[in-house]
């Protein structure tokens, strides 16, 4: 990765050293022509238009996403210059492994980051003002990093649609009973840490405003949790099996029989086939909506059978598009500081394409999370109780 980084920036600094070139040819001992006199607003450039172009970058490298695009509205040069696709492209690589959370409307098209590395609609050599074409919709990773980004994606999109907001409207007119989610995904037990149980003993986070309900078929139980002090919820926890089968198999590492979904072969395309217990089915039909665990810790997971159960659960719902699914990407413990670019967990952004989440019709969030501290727990519990029509 740290090498595709480095190709990657030394492509942007040549890209941007032709376009200086050719917008500043007088640094070059050549004159300005009159034509390009009007489009750079002025006879005379600043000092950071003076600046070698490989300064230039590495000051972009240090501004956030609102400051370039500051930058950008300058003047026509700046506005080509962080317009740069692979300037953005640059960013993409760099920073998706460090967001946080990415949801339905935010996941950006990482289809577009396996294409080659430089294409000709990818220059900026011919991008000067009035010269934009399609090609640029082609690869525009200005527009999918600034919607994913946590940090600038609520100053980019709309805060609600309005049909979200007569939604709201009516919900204070009819009282809304207490929102029930299922918990269920190998994260729940294959960490050193117990989610479920953290949860449970952290009442400056989440009181526990409920008893554990009656065990459902040996398989989980419901405990009532209370957000912010107001907002009653619910979670039915899933497990494949009972305690001490679990126990027994995290410590000889040993794989166990699930008792949430039923086996039934493979498809056309060699990907496996799951159908969700009788008694799963009938929490799914009850619950609005759904929590998935997976086990965000490196080489970890299976894609393939997590894609097949997540979809066999949402597909045995009647309205399951009315559901959505939260996604707590979690690890034990926080990472402690690592060197030589080693992984301390799967990126969010890449737990939602493990997870075949874009291919979903269903709203989703996935949610970088820590069992032992329940970091990123509340946010992605606030995103889900907003997503049921809970006013937060």
């Amino acid at each position: 990765m740290a090498e595709r980084h480095g190709q990657l920036r030394s492509v942007v600094i040549r890209s941007f050293r032709r376009f200086s070139e050719r917008y500043f040819p007088e640094k070059n001992g050549q004159s300005l022509t009159s034509e390009v006199e009007q489009e750079a607003e002025g006879s005379h450039f600043g000092y950071l238009d003076s600046l070698p172009v490989d300064i230039k970058f590495l000051i972009m490298t240090f501004l956030s996403p609102v400051d370039i695009c500051n930058l950008g509205a300058t003047c026509r040069y700046w506005r080509a210059m962080v317009r740069d696709p692979l300037l953005w492209r640059y960013f993409l690589l760099r920073d998706m492994p460090h967001w946080s959370s990415i949801d339905h409307l935010t996941m950006p098209n990482l289809d577009m980051l396996d294409a080659p590395l430089v294409s000709e609609h990818e220059s900026l050599e011919d991008r000067e003002e009035g010269a934009e074409t399609n090609r640029e919709l082609k690869s525009d990773y200005m527009s999918e990093y600034l919607k994913g980004c946590p940090s600038c994606r609520q100053q980019w999109l709309p805060s609600r649609p309005a049909y979200e907001l007569l939604t709201s409207f009516l919900q204070y007119l009819v009282p809304s009973s207490e929102p029930r989610y299922a918990m269920f995904g190998p994260g729940m037990e294959q960490l050193d840490v117990s989610l479920v149980r953290r949860l449970m003993y952290s009442p400056d986070l989440l009181p526990v405003s409920g008893t554990p309900h009656k065990q459902i078929n040996g398989i989980g139980s419901g405990i009532s949790y209370l957000f912010n002090n107001k907002h009653r919820f619910n979670i039915l926890t899933l497990y494949s099996t009972n305690r001490a089968e679990r126990e027994k198999a995290r410590l000889q590492q040993e794989s166990i029989n699930n008792k949430l979904f039923v086996f039934g072969g493979t498809d056309d395309s060699g990907y496996p086939v799951y159908t969700p217990a009788p008694q799963v089915q009938m929490v799914c039909q009850e619950v609005d909506g759904f929590i998935y665990v997976a086990n965000a810790e490196p080489e970890k997971g299976d894609g393939a059978s997590e894609v097949s159960q997540i979809r066999a659960v949402l597909n045995c719902v009647g309205d399951s598009l009315a559901k959505p699914l939260l996604v707590l990407s979690c690890i034990s413990r926080e990472p402690e500081e690592v060197t030589g670019g080693a992984k301390c967990r799967t990126p969010c952004v890449y737990m939602a394409r493990r997870l075949g989440l874009p291919q979903l019709s269903n709203r989703w969030m996935v949610q970088d999370a820590v069992a032992e501290s329940l970091s990123g727990v509340l946010d992605g519990i606030a995103w889900l109780l907003k997503s049921s029509g809970v006013k937060i």
